[in-house]
């Protein structure tokens, strides 16, 4: 029974406990697990479901090399074994889940019977559309928080241009975001109960964090509601462009990829004419000015994908940088994997994992001066239950 690697970071000492599977409670625990904290995830007998997604190696999922780094993994079945878990809610200072609304309660571990173990525990609930409201008690994975958050009827395709339905954005952005925001909710939380900066009297209790996968992607909905009340506007999909500024929008390259031109201020606009061949434009008065250039953007917008269709998309980014015009490559994984600058941050680090071998995890998304960003992974993901032993003999002391 190995204690797992001593830990850095500035959540060091904030004691973390996990009942989540698939995606959102666990990604809001990565980020506290990144930041130090000590994560224990407890999973159902066999594991999270989430190790039977994606690509595997001897049967051990690639995915949850990092969506279990740095947390200890215990085996625990919550319809038997209540009294452990409660012990585990005794001496933690927060508790992250993400089951339908209602689904602790069913297991006996609301936030009553929480709070009667821990008065000082704070518990983040992250359910598909929240924890009342006529929607409470419906199923939702990622795809509908999408959907009803309003950012699927976005990234449509602009009326008349397709048939085909609006993509999703490629990855589980809803699950991501309810995540990102649980885990700003739970410390908000903790600052509160625990008066950190002096200015207020620590409350000394627990608080209970109620968020959502809907209102999660709604929140990113921008000016879009007070639009709407003024005068019943309804922002419609615009593609690549943004249909308040120009240029700006993605364009085809002689070698098949597409490249993401930024250059909708005055200053930008001129450079970038005079590297695409058109320096006449750059003084044209007609497009003098981002809302004469957005009257007229289909021109403009053609003028640019004219030069760019003449040379691969590396070349143009070159030409365009040196310019000083903000643009890139649209990048996939292997470009991301293979960049300098991702490499030179630890932003893509090699990591050797006793599961599947070598390979390859995301640095730390926030960065602190001091702490080295190759240190945040201090063990990828875990085999099922491999710390139970120690959870259970060393920190409860069973």
């Amino acid at each position: 029974m190995q204690p797992p690697p001593q830990r850095t970071g500035p959540l060091v000492g904030l004691k973390v406990l996990e009942i989540g599977h698939y995606i959102a409670a666990p990604f809001c625990t990565r980020i506290l697990a990144d930041l130090g904290a000590e994560v224990i995830k407890i999973e159902p007998p066999g594991g999270d479901p989430f190790r039977g997604w994606g690509a595997a190696v001897d049967g051990n999922s690639v995915w949850f090399s990092v969506h279990g780094r740095n947390k200890l993994s215990i085996e625990l079945d919550l319809k038997r074994d209540r009294a452990v878990a409660l012990k585990l809610a005794a001496r933690a200072d927060v508790l992250v889940e993400n089951f339908r609304a209602g689904g602790l309660e069913k297991l006996g571990l609301g936030p009553a019977d929480l709070h009667a173990a821990n008065p000082r525990l704070v518990i983040a609930r992250i359910s598909g559309y929240g924890q009342d409201g006529p929607y409470r008690d419906k199923p939702a994975f990622g795809a509908i928080g999408e959907a009803m958050g309003g950012i699927r009827h976005l990234t449509g395709h602009p009326a008349g241009s397709s048939d085909l339905p609006p993509p999703r954005c490629g990855i589980s952005i809803s699950d991501d975001l309810a995540g990102m925001y649980a885990a700003i909710g739970l410390l908000s939380a903790v600052w509160q109960r625990d008066g950190a900066n002096g200015d207020h009297a620590p409350t000394g209790r627990g608080r209970v964090i109620d968020v959502n996968l809907v209102d999660s992607v709604f929140s990113l909905m921008e000016g879009m509601l007070p639009e709407y009340a003024m005068d019943g506007r309804v922002r419609q999909p615009a593609g690549a462009a943004l249909p308040t500024a120009s240029p700006t929008n993605t364009y085809p390259c002689a070698d098949g990829r597409w490249l993401c031109i930024a250059g909708n201020s005055d200053l930008i606009f001129r450079r970038l004419m005079g590297v695409i061949g058109r320096p006449e434009l750059g003084s044209d008065p007609l497009y003098a000015t981002n809302a004469d250039r957005c009257a007229r953007r289909e021109a403009l917008d053609a003028a640019i994908a004219a030069w760019t269709r003449t040379l691969p998309a590396k070349e143009a980014e070159a030409a365009l940088e040196e310019a000083d015009v903000p643009c890139s490559r649209l990048f996939d994984i292997a470009d991301c994997a293979a960049d300098p600058h991702f490499r030179a941050r630890a932003a893509v680090q090699e990591i050797a994992d006793p599961l599947i071998g070598r390979t390859l995890h995301p640095g730390p998304a926030i960065r602190l001066d001091g702490d080295a960003p190759e240190a945040v992974v201090a063990w990828p993901g875990a085999a099922v239950g491999a710390h139970t032993d120690y959870v259970r003999k060393v920190l409860l002391g069973e």
